[in-house]
């Protein structure tokens, strides 16, 4: 084992939580930063709290401590602009200072494979924050999930309400090979000892094959026992909307906040989450890396069975 100690921030996200018990579980002495006021849910793990993220308070965490490592799954919540650069670029340029000056060696990002078509605010923060990591003078690991279990999910409920499953355009806009929280954590701490995955930016997926959002609906009918409905959604209606929302936006802050918010629904209703060929101009599914075994099908089944 390369790293011994390791301190982790966001680790009151669902990943985090996943990373935080994976490290105590390899027997990594782990630290797990929190907001003041949060619950502390790592059995095993030493908790420190942190009020601001400003430079001096993540400085204070890395006093008297001689940590190995250092892993950032944190994110902005709302991915507007302001949000973003302050939590993915910022945030993580404080921690990468601090880990300088106390002489830690490793540095892991949890970053997003959707940068590699920066369109949005918090992807050029998160590219920000990779530059950050890369030019650190540490060991670094840049990691890019496809998308998560939790985020294909928000229409089981609906679907087993009896309602139809809603796509944009043909639901076949899309692919993705979605990993479940458990095998990303398992792949983020296998980076601590490989040295395969040091001074890299790794791109990883589950278990395949890719999927479409079409399918992803075809796949909640098949375990309720129902037959496939669908309700079609025209991307159209995505871009009027913006632009409305952009024209208020210079007149509420609020109305800017929600054209972003529809900016992000719309990209990930049309870009695929997938290794991108810049040479082909095409997502690729078989460039893609697969890790773990958790599977959407497995996933989708317990879900149901616990709603």
């Amino acid at each position: 084992m390369s790293a011994k100690s390791v301190i982790l921030f966001g680790a009151s996200g669902t990943i985090g939580q996943s990373v935080a018990r994976e490290l105590v579980e390899r027997g990594y002495e782990t630290t797990c930063v929190i907001r003041a006021g949060g619950r502390d849910v790592f059995p095993g793990a030493r908790v420190e709290r942190m009020r601001d993220l400003d430079s001096n308070s993540v400085r204070g965490l890395f006093l008297g401590k001689n940590y190995d490592a250092v892993i950032s799954c944190i994110a902005s919540r709302t991915g507007v602009h302001e949000d973003a650069w302050k939590v993915d670029a910022i945030f993580n340029q404080n921690i990468i200072a601090a880990a300088q000056t106390a002489g830690v060696r490793h540095a892991v990002l949890l970053s997003a494979i959707c940068v590699q078509k920066p369109k949005l605010a918090f992807q050029t923060a998160k590219l920000a924050a990779e530059a950050t990591f890369r030019e650190s003078g540490l060991t670094w690991t840049i990691i890019r999930p496809t998308a998560f279990f939790k985020s294909l999910s928000g229409q089981a409920q609906r679907v087993k309400r009896g309602k139809p499953f809603l796509l944009f355009g043909d639901g076949e806009l899309t692919r993705c090979k979605p990993i479940s929280d458990g095998d990303l954590a398992r792949f983020i701490v296998s980076a601590l000892s490989d040295p395969a995955k040091h001074n890299c930016v790794l791109p990883i997926g589950g278990p395949g094959p890719a999927i479409s959002p079409k399918a992803q609906g075809e796949l909640l009918f098949e375990l309720l026992g129902k037959e496939p409905r669908f309700r079609h959604v025209p991307v159209k209606w995505m871009d009027r909307a913006i632009a409305a929302l952009d024209l208020l936006g210079k007149l509420s802050k609020h109305a800017a906040a929600k054209a972003e918010y529809a900016r992000i629904g719309r990209y990930y209703a049309t870009e695929s989450m997938l290794v991108w060929d810049k040479e082909r101009e095409v997502y690729d599914a078989d460039a893609t890396p697969e890790f773990g075994e958790d599977t959407l099908r497995d996933h989708y089944a317990k879900l149901l069975r616990a709603q």
